[in-house]
């Protein structure tokens, strides 16, 4: 009797796990199958759109609220896939509103407005929400979509590449090359040649799988495509340019000089949050053409009170922002001039000497240039002279002040940005150099390394430097600081 009774409790877990495993095969089974489906065209147009609309949901977030021609182009898709979904994504509900019927199509064609509503969910303004396809199409306003083999062989290439692109139009795309570099808060572009690269320019329709578009961290930030394709490069996918394929172009758009200036001061503003947002600080062009989008010398600097000696940067695993890297040698190559234009005797000293010794500049993650100066000197300038009662404004904008937490000098950039020079006041007691700037760790040291001095390169000038650099700087801080040097925060140096 107790053996029937386990045989059949046996029977039973075997028979739970068959319908188990039968549910996940379906699952596994359903989308490989419509892929399998679609790479044949049926005959019947009807089974085409069904397998077509499992597999692709359309994405429409390029056009403006003022011209738009989204209306037709959702008309034209649904014209020839008519039960495809089609999102419309857009950041606030557009006015004038478009002119489409969502009551009658709320199973494919849903609105999405981004902006937070007291009356609508996170959900609800999360476009991929509403996704339960494998592949989402982003579509360009005023784009025409009826060719079925076009989207059969963009899932062919998305399934083998990740992501690919297709050209509006007569619009030429060009590949871009995107040196992204997250620790310098930089980002190279250049154009290349060839069919796979970082980013796309030219008006285009892109397909890429949604399991990829959820892995980024704001998929719907504008500037589209540009946003997707920084954020695609940050964890290494590629696009692949379908050139033997085109869509079609709808209605012209932007054809007054007026409309045009706008487009192109929207794209520059989106642009500019968009980098900001995302911590690119430098840019370079194709054209070689250097811009800045961090910190001017008429901002604050791109980061607050440094606690502990270690700036807020660094414990965003980044280096110091470039433009206060460029910011510091503007200001130590002024300083440099001024002493040197009264005989004031001074050499590098601290994280600055160790930046020469490494790379001759300023180590990439600190954040202010360290100079000793022979304290018996300091009269000689008349900036530090008046500094000694209040800050003091020169010629050139600079500003000279005494350190309220010790016998030091700071040369701060602009009243604005306090991006600054230490000044470090040394003198000669027994044969060793001394300094009263007691929490500062620019220790005291024999005065041979100043009989006579020596000079290295830093960030492009020649400067005066301690005689024997290594004992110097092993001296001040550690044996083989110069190979191994103590980072704050701990953050690695690849």
């Amino acid at each position: 009797m107790r053996f029937r009774f386990a045989r059949g409790i046996l029977i039973l877990i075997l028979l739970g796990n068959i319908i188990v495993w039968h549910k996940i095969w379906r699952l596994f089974t359903v989308q490989n199958k419509s892929l399998k489906d679609i790479s044949n065209i049926s005959e019947n147009p009807q089974k085409f759109h069904r397998r077509l609309a499992r597999l692709v949901t359309v994405v429409i977030r390029q056009f403006e609220t003022f011209e738009n021609d989204v209306a037709s182009t959702v008309e034209s898709i649904l014209n020839s896939f008519p039960i495809i979904q089609i999102l419309i994504v857009c950041d606030e509900l557009p006015y004038p509103p478009l002119e489409l019927n969502l009551s009658n199509n709320t199973q494919n064609l849903r609105l999405v407005n981004l902006q937070p509503d007291f009356n609508k969910s996170f959900d609800e303004r999360n476009p991929l929400f509403y996704v339960r396809t494998k592949f989402i199409l982003i579509v360009p306003d005023s784009t025409r979509i009826s060719s079925k083999h076009m989207l059969q062989d963009m899932i062919n290439h998305v399934t083998k590449f990740g992501m690919t692109s297709v050209a509006v139009g007569k619009n030429s795309l060009s590949c871009l090359n995107m040196g992204l570099k997250i620790k310098e808060w930089s980002l190279k572009i250049q154009n290349v040649g060839g069919t796979i690269c970082d980013a796309v320019i030219g008006r285009h329709v892109i397909m890429l799988e949604t399991s990829l578009l959820k892995k980024l961290s704001d998929p719907f930030m504008l500037p589209f495509t540009d946003s997707i394709y920084l954020q695609t490069r940050a964890i290494g996918v590629k696009v692949n340019i379908l050139r033997k394929h085109r869509f079609n172009e709808g209605r012209p758009l932007y054809r007054s000089q007026q409309t045009q200036w706008k487009v192109q001061q929207l794209h520059r503003s989106r642009e500019r949050a968009m980098l900001e947002k995302f911590g690119i600080k430098k840019v370079i062009r194709p054209s070689s053409v250097v811009e800045w989008y961090g910190c001017s010398r008429e901002t604050v600097r791109c980061f607050g009170s440094v606690v502990n000696g270690v700036p807020s940067y660094l414990y965003q695993n980044r280096y110091t922002p470039p433009c206060c890297l460029a910011s510091l040698r503007k200001v130590a190559y002024h300083v440099f001039d001024k002493l040197e234009e009264v005989g004031i005797r001074f050499w590098l000293e601290g994280n600055s000497l160790l930046g020469a010794m490494r790379n001759g500049d300023i180590l990439p993650w600190h954040h202010e240039v360290e100079i000793g100066i022979n304290r018996d000197d300091l009269g000689r300038s008349p900036w530090l002279v008046k500094a000694q009662n209040k800050p003091i404004i020169d010629n050139h904008g600079f500003v000279w002040e005494k350190a309220t937490e010790g016998e030091f000098f700071k040369i701060q950039y602009s009243k604005v940005n306090r991006l600054h020079v230490n000044l470090l006041p040394f003198y000669s007691n027994n044969g060793t150099m001394i300094r009263d700037a007691w929490f500062m760790r620019n220790r005291d040291f024999p005065e041979q390394f100043l009989h006579p001095m020596s000079t290295i390169d830093f960030a492009g000038r020649q400067v005066p430097s301690p005689n024997n650099i290594r004992d110097f700087l092993e001296i001040k801080y550690y044996k083989g600081v110069i190979e191994n040097p103590e980072i704050p925060g701990k953050i690695s140096l690849d």
